[in-house]
């Protein structure tokens, strides 16, 4: 989860003069419509834990000022499915094949599906299962090169506050996608047969 507060200096610049009462509907009022804002603009959940003076749930206009009004946001589904559909319209789609084969692991090894329940903490890597994805990436001159790298910029600059994504290559253990690990069949210029490739991967943790 990610969240963000509204601070005290906020309070005060907007309210310089007010009674407390009046304080307290108006900062009720600009929590409400700040959340509103990060919801509509596509860089928050609209699933979130609202905390009021310390008490989780409590309606905004039950506020003292000066607060805090806490929001935390389960924003690991908004992000992965963010991640996901840059990826995927950066993708070959001759066939739909590679667009489709796209892995979502947390902990290293472990495939998930319904992001709502990670951890806060989680870190999340999106691999695609394809054996020709690293040609895909480095070599290609046509559509899905530098699809990883290009997506993480896309969503650094999108969601900068709450999470950082990263383009690393990966070894993929068994287990996880029966296409993966890929091993080179023969001989090459730097790598032996048998040799396990690496992946491209978007590795993303929560701020």
């Amino acid at each position: 989860m990610a969240g963000f507060q509204f601070f005290e200096r906020d309070l005060k610049l907007a309210t310089a003069g007010m009674e407390p009462e009046a304080i307290n509907k108006a900062l009720a009022a600009f929590a409400k419509q700040e959340v509103k804002r990060v919801i509509s603009e596509g860089v928050a959940s609209p699933n979130y834990e609202r905390y009021v003076n310390g008490v989780q749930g409590a309606p905004e206009e039950a506020v003292k000022a000066p607060g805090p009004i806490v929001y935390e946001f389960v924003n690991w589904p908004l992000m992965i499915n963010a991640a996901l559909q840059e990826l995927v319209r950066r993708s070959p789609r001759r066939s739909g094949r590679y667009a489709r084969s796209f892995v979502v692991v947390v902990g290293g090894r472990t495939v998930v599906t319904d992001y709502a329940r990670l951890r806060a903490d989680a870190e999340v890597i999106i691999f695609n299962a394809q054996p020709y994805t690293r040609k895909t990436e480095t070599d290609s001159n046509g559509p899905g090169k530098r699809h990883f790298d290009l997506s993480k910029g896309a969503l650094n600059r999108r969601f900068n506050s709450a999470f950082k994504f990263e383009m690393k290559y990966v070894d993929v253990p068994g287990g996880i996608d029966p296409l993966a690990p890929y091993k080179l069949k023969r001989t090459t210029r730097r790598r032996a047969a048998g040799t396990r490739l690496t992946y491209p991967a978007l590795v993303i943790n929560a701020l």
